[in-house]
């Protein structure tokens, strides 16, 4: 068995090494700058990063050697993330260069538990649909997915163990579901969004992309300051899940379909008590709902840029934002009013089972950088503000990954993860 490089080990297993006196933050660092120098004219990840910077974080960590959550680890911070030292463009023209006065919240956490922050990856425009530089790493001719394209891209070409993402409709599940990693969408709120630049504040979420449900679940626990969620063992018996194709199945194609079904038997043949799941109607309307509170938010967050800024903001963007700009307030408060109804009914519609497993995408990633895929799967997990994990490990016809979505009720993160790390595992012995 050939052992891994540094930047190949998941995060705790890196953890371990710098605790045990194995391995050093600054060689785990360094693994990762030098997978960066391979392969970042190919995938285009990063928006902003500093070796010199990097390393010396490094080094000071080895120099202090304390015992914080985080010890030496490298963090990859999405490009809507502040960040004091570092330039902070949010993905737009109009920012280049913008040094923020102070770290997001996260951002600040990450560093007080020992962290280091390696750089800044690519974000589409203010973490909607215009897409960055940003490559798919199993393929540079497909989209890696959006918003959090860069950090999607950047864990699973090893070039980070643990990156910052967010989510408003489909920012973590479906670049997470196109690269082959975990993306862990927390229940809303479960991490502190200050210093994060906003998009739809009813739905906005700050997450995470590893390539362990383990790892995701312990990014978490410190960065919400919850240790419960961390897996610290097996799940005591198999799991009750219900298979829920959702209202928005015709879209779902070939690769999409088999992962779901494939995903299901393998659940069912390792003991899980597998059974089909059917939302009732009122989730019918429940996307469309969604995506026009994003819309009438994103024309109200974005006030400045558009008054101002209008000629350096994309057409993508702009049409988005006039979109929202034309719904008039009856019909935002009608869909808040859709939205809070099947907030209310998840738990009666996920009745006698633990977690549902749907869709994290329509199925690969789409070839062509023009667009970041469609996040038509994703709408209904961030709608219920509920915790949703891309579990990867399936692949599609022409062999990019396909992931399965396990999503939870509202506040139960801790089983959403323990299921989607048992499911982890009977996908990767397939």
């Amino acid at each position: 068995m050939v052992a891994k490089q540094p930047n190949e080990l998941t995060a705790l297993e890196a953890l371990s090494q710098i605790r045990a006196g194995t391995l050093t933050s600054e060689a785990l660092v360094a693994a990762c700058l030098r997978r960066i120098e391979e392969r970042e004219s190919t995938v285009g990840a990063w928006n902003f990063l500093s070796p010199e910077q990097a390393l010396d974080a490094a080094r000071g960590s080895d120099k202090v050697a304390s015992d914080g959550p985080f010890r030496g680890l490298p963090v990859a911070v999405k490009d809507i993330f502040d960040t004091a030292d570092m330039p902070t463009a949010y993905g737009s023209p109009i920012y280049e260069g913008y040094r923020p006065p102070s770290d997001a919240s996260s951002v600040a956490l990450v560093r007080a538990a020992g962290g280091v922050i390696l750089g800044k990856t690519v974000s589409t425009e203010f973490a909607y649909f215009k897409p960055g530089k940003t490559a798919n790493p199993h393929n540079p001719a497909h989209t890696p997915g959006g918003s959090s394209s860069g950090s999607a891209a950047a864990v699973a070409d090893f070039m980070t163990p643990l990156a910052f993402g967010s989510q408003t409709v489909g920012s973590i599940i479906r670049p997470a579901s196109y690269c082959g990693v975990v993306g862990y969408k927390p229940s809303y709120g479960l991490i502190d969004r200050t210093g994060v630049r906003p998009l739809a504040d009813t739905f906005d979420t700050v997450g995470v992309l590893t390539r362990s449900v383990p790892d995701a679940a312990y990014f978490v626990s410190v960065l919400s300051r919850r240790p419960t969620l961390r897996l610290d063992g097996e799940l005591e018996a198999p799991p009750s899940i219900g298979v829920c194709p959702t209202h928005e199945w015709p879209a779902a194609d070939e690769d999409a379909a088999a992962a779901l079904e494939t995903a299901a038997r393998l659940a069912s043949d390792a003991g899980g008590q597998v059974r089909e799941t059917v939302l009732p109607e009122l989730f019918a309307v429940l996307g469309e709902a969604q995506g026009l509170i994003v819309d009438y938010e994103t024309a109200n967050s974005a006030a400045y840029e558009l008054a101002f800024h209008r000629d350096n903001v994309s057409k993508t963007f702009l049409d988005r934002a006039e979109a929202g700009l034309a719904y008039t307030a009856d019909q935002y408060d009608d869909a808040l009013c859709v939205v809070a109804r099947a907030q209310t009914g998840l738990d009666a519609a996920m009745d006698g089972v633990d977690v549902l497993l749907c869709p994290s995408s329509q199925g690969q990633a789409p070839e062509g950088l023009g667009t970041t895929g469609d996040p038509i799967f994703n709408r209904m997990g961030t709608a219920l503000r509920a915790p949703c994990v891309n579990i990867p490990g399936l692949s599609g016809r022409s062999g990019l990954p396909v992931g399965v979505q396990v999503m939870g009720r509202m506040k139960d993160d801790r089983r959403t993860l323990a299921v989607g790390n048992w499911l982890h595992g009977i996908l990767r012995r397939g």
